[in-house]
């Protein structure tokens, strides 16, 4: 029987599960401002260095996806069992991933507020409505779905999330239609000699390349139930979702190149961007732009949830209930750091750019050992990995320990 259009869609969505939720994991607020100051500051010049993000980040979801349908474990548990020295290196990710993200969440939800202020500000006329009843309105409803919801709610939920944010910004592009000639010229690699440059190239890389989303990209591979006869379905989905990854932030890059670039002005933060493009592409644009960040941002709220309580797991080795007290009371503690921002002297902005610095600091010890598993023969069985495909990891090991050495820098 022929297949409506619609069911068509549905079918597709539902191949590329794990893909949605790390894009929707991924592309977040601070991911946003990154990309719109790359482009304001100079232009296309290095979008270079956003595909070269998504190239490594599509090798090494492969190459985690691949570990967990070969061996059927989570990464945690393959990097204890394996090394000598696992658990330590475990407990050593577990940790600082869970501090990046709760740092993270703090950040997020102080844009998401920001913008919805702005919102109200746009729509009703009033300035300054409060943050703590905003941010406690979000607490409510999304711990209510946390307490009622399972894996596969999720999983559309953050589907929602992520196509309402792809239609939003591919809207703004043609409503405040960007010099096209620029974008297309802008897209010959370079690397601006301006201060700043190697720091905002090794932002790009991190809010992309981020070694959280390995770590979790296991753990939703898991969920989804498939076995190593899906490996040719998982190195789709991971195409999916890397090629969404580039194409969304090369959109958002290119927004702000074909504008904000031309007209020589810079942003510094995320609730810059709608009094900037408002004047640009009107009171819709603004609009619209505050609905595509927002959704940017609840739907990285969701898996930072889910991610202390997947880790937990992963690490003891027991079951992965949404629905269990573990879950429950892990993401309880977690949504309470929304209220962070409100009690902290760090604007949310400042709140992700650490975050993410951190996070890269963890990148090395995610990238080093899922090479050495991979190569493993007696783990890995017949479906070891390709000569290209090892050159490939070893690019992705190498541009880690460049990006930390960035965000060691920038840190101290």
């Amino acid at each position: 029987m022929k297949k409506s259009l619609k069911q068509r869609i549905i079918i597709g969505l539902s191949l590329v599960g794990p893909g949605l939720f790390l894009i929707g994991y991924n592309i977040g607020t601070g991911s946003i401002t990154t990309m719109a100051k790359a482009g304001a500051d100079y232009g296309m010049t290095l979008f270079w260095a956003l595909i070269l993000s998504c190239i490594f980040t599509y090798i090494l979801m492969v190459a985690y996806g691949k570990l967990t349908l070969v061996t059927g474990n989570t990464a945690l548990k393959n990097i204890k069992q394996h090394y000598s020295w696992g658990k330590v290196l475990a407990i050593y990710i577990m940790t600082a991933v869970i501090i990046g993200e709760l740092l993270a969440v703090m950040g997020v939800m102080g844009i998401v507020v920001e913008l919805l202020q702005e919102g109200i500000n746009l729509i009703f006329g009033i300035e300054g409505f409060n943050p703590w009843i905003i941010t406690g309105i979000l607490v409510v409803v999304l711990y209510y779905l946390l307490w009622n919801g399972h894996y596969k709610r999720f999983e559309k939920l953050l589907t929602f999330f992520v196509i309402l944010m792809g239609l939003c910004f591919i809207i703004v592009f043609f409503l405040v239609s960007p010099d096209y000639v620029t974008i297309i010229k802008g897209i010959v690699p370079s690397i601006p000699d301006q201060p700043g440059s190697f720091q905002l190239i090794a932002a790009m890389a991190g809010t992309t390349c981020s070694a959280a989303v390995f770590v979790v990209r296991s753990t939703v591979v898991a969920e989804k139930g498939w076995t190593i006869d899906h490996l040719k379905t998982e190195k789709r989905d991971a195409m999916v979702s890397a090629s969404m990854m580039l194409f969304l932030s090369g959109i958002i890059m290119a927004v702000s190149a074909g504008t904000l670039h031309i007209m020589g002005l810079s942003l510094t933060n995320t609730i810059d961007m709608i009094h900037l493009f408002q004047p640009i592409g009107g009171k819709a644009a603004a609009l619209i732009l505050i609905l595509g960040i927002a959704g940017a941002g609840l739907s990285t709220v969701f898996p930072i949830i889910l991610i202390a309580p997947w880790l937990v797991c992963d690490y003891t080795g027991t079951e992965r209930n949404i629905q269990s007290p573990l879950f429950r009371w892990l993401g309880f503690f977690g949504i309470l750091c929304s209220f962070g921002f409100l009690v902290m002297k760090e604007k949310p902005p400042g709140l992700m750019i650490f975050s993410q610095a951190f996070q890269a600091c963890i990148l090395p010890a995610v990238a080093i050992p899922v090479y050495f598993l991979l190569r493993d023969q007696k783990l890995m069985k017949d479906h070891g990995m390709k000569t290209r495909f090892q050159v490939g990891l070893v690019a992705v090991i190498l541009f880690s320990l460049v990006t930390t050495y960035f965000a060691v820098v920038d840190l101290f």
